[in-house]
């Protein structure tokens, strides 16, 4: 109890405005692309599976926090139903991307395939609603600070008893076995 009201605490002492919180989601999934195109080429076949799925658990939680709470905030205020209309749909085949990459394993068919075009819709969502969503968002009346507590809250709510992706362990994983001389060749689920 006395941990979730410093954790309440730190966050409203943050003073991270919810665009900055996704934004920082958007960052942390674009090193998550970058580091399974590392694990890709030295063929990792399970520093693939980990960041994969890393990316899958982080987007999923994204969508939803913009779902629930940062999309309805701006559909009455802020002039964005054509944007916000766009990043839905857009949001409808990441979700079936993530599907069906959780359910899948590095070598099957179209693995590496769905990847990549799972990195390539976020990261052209990401830029899109950084550019429009969000200029709209800085340019109506919603309190960005308020919102941006109360999608860290939900982040919390959605994350309780899963791990975070440690995306440093992750490239530390793939420095260790490059330092190592260890070859992954050959060694693909």
């Amino acid at each position: 109890m006395a941990r979730a009201a410093a954790t309440r605490t730190k966050r409203r002492s943050s003073g991270q405005t919810a665009l900055d919180v996704l934004k920082s989601d958007h960052a942390e999934v674009k090193k998550l692309f970058k580091q399974f195109e590392k694990f890709k080429k030295s063929e990792d076949s399970e520093g693939m599976q980990q960041v994969a799925q890393a990316a899958c658990k982080a987007l999923s939680i994204h969508a939803q926090i913009e779902e629930e709470i940062f999309y309805p905030a701006f559909r009455e205020c802020a002039d964005a139903d054509d944007a916000l209309d766009e990043a839905n749909v857009e949001h409808a085949h990441v979700k079936e991307l993530v599907k069906q990459l959780q359910q899948a394993q590095p070598g099957e068919d179209l693995y590496e395939a769905r990847f990549k075009v799972l990195s390539e819709y976020v990261q052209h969502h990401a830029e899109e609603e950084e550019s429009t969503i969000f200029s709209k968002a800085r340019k109506s009346d919603v309190d960005l600070v308020a919102l941006g507590e109360q999608l860290l809250a939900r982040k919390e709510e959605l994350a309780a008893g899963q791990e975070p992706a440690d995306i440093a362990a992750l490239a530390a994983r793939e420095q260790t076995r490059k330092r190592d001389g260890q070859s992954v060749r050959g060694h693909r689920s």
